[in-house]
């Protein structure tokens, strides 16, 4: 077993083979997020609902180190890139870059590194520069003996114009892409339907994470599309703002960990 493969294994519970992640790496991108204004404050309430690992920036994780630092914590995993998702910064159109490396990820103590994979960019450089980083990024991180999880998503414009962000053959297109450049596990959208889910799962020769996007005012379906995907093959879950920005975020936590690692059926507790 490489030391990607045994870091990779810390983020999923022994007995369910799944994970419950929750993502705090917002900032990034949205700048203040609503409900996480106070950056500390967040990562502590996050941990609190008891995930198995948390997406953070590197600056958030270096500032928040001892919130980690004991046998019990979640598993630190380390947001890598930047694309342009805010109307602050919209007019600078279409861009990726690479924001940390996987070196840098290490010696903060991540247990793994997360870069996007952008599906249906405009017509340019991005997605051959997005693919070009994203294999010098697993080449770097396994050296290391670090995981790579590859964030592929239909967020590109022209993805977005013709209504594919939830395409289930396009997220099936960029998952296999990503186990393909190296990744040793995938994150996407749940295409909202579990026949979508299994064809992406299918595809895929490496764990299928679902992203949340995101809070949704019906906490009930995302139980469901939690149970679908995880009936479908997926492996776990990586949700954000379902979790922070819910009015009772132990509780609605609470219920995913019972969907991810009990019996598929969300507590009425």
């Amino acid at each position: 077993m490489s030391g990607a493969s045994l870091r990779l294994g810390r983020l999923f519970d022994r007995a369910s083979g799944r994970s419950f992640i929750a993502a705090i790496d917002h900032g990034i991108t949205l700048g203040v997020p609503t409900g996480a204004e106070d950056a500390m404050g967040a990562i502590e309430r996050v941990i609190r609902c008891e995930p198995d690992a948390v997406l953070i920036s590197p600056g958030m994780l270096a500032r928040g180190a001892d919130l980690f630092a004991y046998r019990a914590a979640p598993a630190p995993i380390v947001r890598a890139d930047f694309i342009v998702n805010h109307p602050f910064v919209d007019d600078l159109g279409e861009h990726y870059r690479v924001l940390c490396t996987p070196a840098h990820a290490a010696s903060l103590g991540a247990n793994a590194f997360i870069m996007f994979l952008i599906l249906g960019p405009e017509p340019g450089q991005m997605f051959a520069d997005n693919i070009k980083a994203i294999s010098t990024a697993a080449e770097e991180a396994h050296k290391l003996g670090l995981p790579l999880i590859i964030e592929a998503v239909a967020w590109g414009r022209r993805a977005k114009a013709a209504g594919m962000g939830k395409d289930a053959e396009l997220l099936a297109f960029g998952c296999r892409i990503a186990a393909e450049l190296g990744a040793d596990a995938v994150k996407t959208e749940y295409p909202g339907s579990r026949e979508g889910m299994a064809t992406i799962v299918d595809g895929c020769p490496v764990p299928v994470l679902v992203l949340g996007g995101p809070k949704t005012e019906d906490p009930d379906g995302l139980i469901t599309a939690t149970r679908d995907a995880m009936s479908a093959g997926a492996r776990g879950v990586v949700y954000g703002r379902n979790v922070w920005q819910a009015d009772d975020p132990i509780a609605i936590s609470r219920q995913i960990r019972e969907v991810i690692h009990g019996s598929l059926i969300p507590s009425t507790a």
